[in-house]
């Protein structure tokens, strides 16, 4: 569907039904299936032939539904996981092992700060962290010889920071290294990090894309544009025969367009079975076809929820990057010119005692660990996600003790509006 522009692709992408077949994407509610002859499973094996044999690598429902995100992020091919978390591992590990070295922005999600910093150093790739607003030169001082990638988050969760794309790109490419962004809250309605040079770019489909806190999920979509082969040295893994699978070198035999995703099908899904359901693939095409409308009305939400948290006298701070003066409203006109996505963070003066009563007092936006839901809701970190740091440690970390993050959901921003400042004058 390329002639079509991205707001059908959500609608209709990844999936045409021939005549009399299903016009919704089926749900192939399999683990296995049937050939006639041993050959022709062979062919699969050798990948020789496309096709399916195993539900712990491929089902033709998360095929289907990936393809539609590849279609819309505009990569050369796609792939379902169970989870972010899995998405963002999956990308990593296909490229480093053992000795290797990334370089990571340090306003991510604490949960992949985690997986990179401590369970990754684990497997004995190491990691040096970068501040999102590093300039070229302190980026490029950040890789070693064994540096493999650079990885980012279009917009940070729960911080907020926009990422600098194009130079982290323009950085990473003089290295001979690919460009990994988490393109997991604007999505691709309101960016697409590989028109800006990104390479590999991951979701946690659980969020926006899924968009009803139906389906856990995350998904890889690979541009098919970095050159493997041209560092081979680099990437043996891509580059060399696989004596686990039959001795294929991945890169020469699917090319610039799909080494990358068949040697994580291939390899890292054969091995660590992080598979998404195809039911819940399913739910998230769901999400999809609507993703394009319900992006809209998620930015405007934010951008009114921060500009009335802006007058008020209990707010010491409002981050959002749509907003005039926010520390990265320029960046955010350059990569996001159309909107960002629903999250706004706020500190309260006060500290813990002021937004314990916050939270006590809110009426619609409900009390969750989740973000980027049709339904407004909201957490105050230290009483919840961080509440084992004191308010000295979350200083310390950037998390003031009174920091709320909101999520604005699909409500009518006036309620929205309301809730808040009831809450507010509760404190």
């Amino acid at each position: 569907m390329s002639d079509y522009r991205l707001n059908t692709k959500c609608v209709q992408g990844g999936y045409t039904p021939g005549n009399g077949e299903p016009r919704q994407i089926p749900i192939v509610q399999s683990t296995t299936f049937k050939y006639n002859t041993s050959e022709d499973m062979g062919k699969l094996f050798d990948l020789e032939a496309s096709g399916y044999f195993y539900t712990r690598l491929q089902n033709p429902t998360n095929d289907y539904v990936a393809a539609k995100i590849a279609e819309l992020e505009g990569g050369s091919a796609a792939m379902l996981t169970s989870s972010g978390q899995a998405a963002n591992f999956f990308a990593l590990f296909n490229i480093c092992e053992n000795g290797d070295h990334i370089v990571a922005s340090s306003s991510i999600y604490g949960g992949t700060f985690n997986l990179i910093d401590v369970t990754m150093r684990k497997m004995g790739i190491d990691v040096t962290f970068v501040s999102p607003d590093a300039s070229e030169e302190e980026l490029n001082a950040a890789f070693k010889e064994n540096t493999k990638a650079m990885f980012g988050e279009t917009i940070a969760n729960p911080a907020l920071t926009v990422l600098d794309i194009e130079l982290f790109a323009k950085v990473a490419h003089a290295h001979g290294v690919p460009l990994i962004v988490d393109n997991t809250f604007p999505t691709p309605v309101h960016c697409r990090p590989i028109e800006w040079g990104a390479d590999i770019v991951t979701h946690s489909t659980t969020k926006y894309m899924d968009g009803h806190g139906a389906a856990v999920g995350g998904a890889i979509v690979d541009s098919g544009k970095f050159d493997w082969m041209a560092h081979a040295e680099k990437f043996p893994g891509l580059c060399t025969p696989d004596e686990s699978y039959h001795g294929i070198t991945y890169a020469e035999k699917f090319g610039k367009e799909g080494a990358f995703i068949t040697k994580a099908t291939a390899q890292l899904m054969r091995d660590f079975g992080s598979i998404q359901s195809p039911q819940n693939a399913f739910y998230l095409n769901l999400g999809l076809e609507s993703l394009h409308v319900r992006m809209a009305r998620h930015a405007e939400n934010g951008q009114a929820v921060a500009e009335f948290l802006t007058t008020c006298d209990q707010v010491e701070k409002v981050t959002y990057p749509g907003l005039v003066g926010d520390k990265y409203y320029d960046r955010a006109q350059k990569y996001l010119p159309d909107g960002g996505c629903g999250v706004v963070s706020f500190e309260l003066k006060g500290g813990r005692a002021a937004a314990e009563k916050f939270m006590k007092n809110l009426k619609l936006a409900a009390i969750e660990t989740h973000v980027a839901d049709a339904r407004t809701c909201c957490l105050n970190p230290a009483t919840s996600t961080h509440r084992q740091m004191s308010d000295e440690q979350l200083a310390a970390a950037g998390i003031p003790a009174g920091l709320i993050r909101l999520s604005c959901g699909l409500e009518d921003a006036r309620d929205l509006i309301d809730d808040v400042r009831q809450a507010l004058e509760a404190i």
